[in-house]
């Protein structure tokens, strides 16, 4: 989704870096998948220990991840891509194909534990958006950013972190990012927190991200510097899965 403020384009949950387009991102992981199934038979397990993301739009939470990542080595997954995936009918059923084949009956599995028979999943979207963040999970160390996956995916395998700060602080971040009048990113933003609100009440009825869902929130307009912040979550990931992270913050 793609919004004007004051004449700018903003993708909401980006910021200055130039990145792939998610097309190109889902296309390339879902090609590594495919030559890791002809490469090697060996299927772990159980899911890797998964980073989640949440964040107020316009934070800055993505940036921290793309920090994070470079840092940890796990690749960053965000609303973009996942929203690419969930409404490209046919690259969800590939990246399902793909993960059924090589993990049989496991996403039927996961669904029934998440949701039971009372499930909630009212459109293909919904259906595709879980589908494809199980399977991402499972077949590779990812961060997610945004679309709630800390909301489904098994939570003792996940380090839950909530992103926020002021509308004031969120508001300059973006006037500047984008060099338009805050006046315009005042109003442009409120549309985007409705749509965001609609889109939890919809998908989980959830009203808000109450901070019990998470293992740890920062105030990124106090932590200043996106790498404070990698590092801070970097560590307590390194805490939380300490038999099986191993991370170097040297």
């Amino acid at each position: 989704m793609k919004v004007y403020m004051g004449g700018a384009k903003y993708t909401p949950g980006t910021y200055a870096k130039a990145r792939p387009s998610a097309a190109e991102m889902a296309d390339r992981y879902i090609r590594e998948w495919d030559e890791k199934r002809i490469a090697s038979a060996k299927v772990p397990n159980q899911l890797f220990p998964t980073i989640c993301f949440s964040r107020k739009i316009g934070v800055g939470a993505l940036e921290v991840a793309d920090i994070l990542g470079e840092m940890i080595g796990y690749r960053v997954v965000d609303r973009q891509i996942l929203e690419h995936i969930a409404d490209e009918a046919k690259l969800a059923e590939k990246t399902v194909a793909l993960f059924d084949e090589r993990y049989p009956g496991k996403l039927s599995e996961f669904m029934a534990m998440a949701f039971g028979e009372k499930a909630f999943i009212k459109s293909d979207y919904a259906r595709h958006l879980f589908n494809a963040v199980y399977a991402i999970a499972w077949m590779g160390p990812t961060i997610f950013v945004g679309r709630g996956a800390h909301l489904f995916l098994p939570r003792d395998r996940v380090l839950a972190v909530r992103f926020v700060s002021s509308d004031a602080h969120r508001i300059q971040r973006l006037s500047g990012i984008l060099e338009v009048d805050q006046k315009d990113v005042e109003h442009k933003l409120a549309e985007i927190d409705t749509e965001q609100r609609d889109f939890f009440k919809r998908m989980y009825g959830k009203k808000d991200a109450g901070l019990d869902e998470f293992d740890m929130g920062i105030n990124l307009e106090y932590i200043t510097e996106p790498e404070w912040a990698a590092r801070i979550v970097a560590q307590a990931f390194k805490l939380k899965f300490a038999e099986e992270v191993k991370v170097n913050l040297a």
